[in-house]
């Protein structure tokens, strides 16, 4: 089930929220976690059972830690117990989705032809494996105290507005708001509202956009014009980042509607003026958590030049290898480390001199680059498309087929383009100021037309990929 279908938004969700406030505050967790697991169950009937099971070992896991005192003898078996909760909850990643590659790059290395196929990829797996890790490595540090109650450490990794594609929420961000929270009406209906912008941002603008990228994708390389080819991946980063930021904002409005508060994701990335500020700016969930849990521990910036590149590159191996079970996605996370590598050895102090356009172009070229390698599971595609971007191979600059797709797309991309920036909030806080007491009003008007456009939508196309759902 994903947020932007009809079910989800005209049946499961009134529902929840109908039995969610009319049951009484004791039966809220309950009702919430059994939305959650039929939810889940609803695309993944078997693998909610895999689910079931991370949630009882790792609450296991979190108790016995709990219990374990700070003598020496204590430590080796709370280090041990630490250990064999990594090990469940990696090697369960691993095994799901990692199988294929390991299988695939062995049989390569070795010559070897080796059939075995690898398993479904259970949803959201690498979302809530990073909740439960975040989980026992808290409680281990004593950051946080092992949670009681089954029920409300079930609800934490099972609650559907972010099971399945983050944000990643860090148990000790909303672990007092598990047991005690409160929403009224008009935090309610802020939620409400926060979730209608990221369904339009997803059916209105990553789905439309995407229609372009995907024409271009289809395309024989012979056919593709210098033009086209920027213009495509221009339309894919504008994709990738409603279909996700759109997700994120259905998720942060979801979980105010029931009373949670979840960290922001994104902030305006393409706005950034440095590779280093972009991810700063995008999927800041997973940044904190790797930053956390992996670059700090790893010792940071403080052991010397050296040790900062090998943990730099340990760091974003690991986010690259996160994305997905391709080494098309480890190659898209080591450009990346090593582009902010050069950043921070390098480029940081004399940026600082560059006009800001400068700046903002070299980042914008940067990025776009990275969603090719990012894009293509298959680095000859992709190289043979960058190829392309750079007229490696004599392609024409501009052709009439560009120029059509370009014709046909232009109110899309101007739409996506201002929607991607700062000027949607200034221009709210513009008419704010001009229609003083009658703006709440206008706003309430717009809301409801939003979602009969968006509805319309949804109903008449067919086109309505999740990006973010194969990981």
């Amino acid at each position: 089930m994903v947020f932007s279908s009809l079910f989800f938004v005209f049946a499961f969700l009134p529902v929840t929220v109908l039995l969610y406030y009319s049951l009484g505050k004791h039966l809220r967790n309950v009702v919430l976690l059994a939305a959650s697991l039929f939810f889940y169950a609803w695309g993944e009937p078997v693998y909610v059972l895999l689910m079931g099971g991370s949630i009882v070992i790792n609450y296991r896991i979190g108790t016995l830690l709990g219990s374990l005192g700070r003598d020496a003898s204590q430590r080796r078996k709370r280090q041990l117990v630490l250990i064999l909760g990594l090990v469940f909850n990696l090697g369960c990643l691993a095994y799901f989705k990692y199988c294929g590659l390991i299988i695939s790059t062995i049989a390569s290395l070795g010559g070897w032809n080796l059939q075995a196929g690898a398993p479904a990829l259970p949803l959201g797996i690498s979302f809530y494996t990073f909740h439960t890790l975040s989980y026992v490595f808290d409680v281990y540090r004593r950051k946080v105290k092992p949670q009681q109650s089954l029920l409300l450490f079930a609800l934490y990794i099972a609650m559907f507005p972010q099971l399945v594609a983050g944000p990643i929420v860090k148990y000790a961000e909303i672990e007092s708001q598990l047991a005690v929270r409160s929403t009224t009406f008009p935090e309610f209906n802020s939620g409400l509202r926060r979730f209608l912008c990221g369904l339009a941002k997803k059916v209105l603008l990553a789905n439309n956009i995407g229609l372009l990228w995907s024409e271009v994708k289809a395309l024989p390389a012979a056919e593709i014009s210098v033009l086209l080819a920027w213009a495509g991946i221009i339309a894919f980063a504008l994709q990738i980042y409603f279909d996700f930021s759109g997700y994120s904002d259905m998720a942060i409005g979801l979980g105010k509607m029931f009373g949670f508060r979840f960290q922001e994701n994104f902030r305006s990335p393409y706005l950034a003026q440095s590779v280093s500020e972009f991810w700063r700016r995008w999927h800041i969930s997973l940044g904190a958590w790797f930053k956390e849990y992996v670059y700090i521990p790893l010792g940071g910036s403080r052991a010397g030049k050296w040790k900062l590149l090998r943990n730099l590159a340990g760091v974003w191996f690991l986010t690259g290898l996160w994305h997905g079970a391709s080494w098309n996605f480890v190659l898209w996370g080591l450009y990346f480390g090593i582009a902010i590598s050069a950043e921070k050895l390098l480029l940081l102090k004399s940026m600082a001199r560059w006009p800001q356009a400068v700046r903002h172009l070299y980042l914008v070229l940067l990025v776009l680059i990275g969603w090719v390698f990012f894009e293509f599971s298959n680095l000859t595609d992709g190289l043979g498309f960058l190829g392309i971007m750079f007229r490696a191979g004599g392609q024409a600059l501009i052709d009439q087929p560009a120029l059509v797709k370009l014709k046909a797309y232009a109110v899309c991309y101007l739409v996506c383009i201002l929607a991607a920036s700062p000027g949607p909030k200034k221009a709210a806080l513009s008419v704010q100021r001009i229609l003083g007491p009658l703006y709440e009003s206008a706003v309430s008007v717009s809301y409801g037309a939003l979602m009969l456009w968006t509805t319309a939508y949804m109903v008449a196309s067919t086109y309505n990929p999740f990006i973010y759902f194969r990981f």
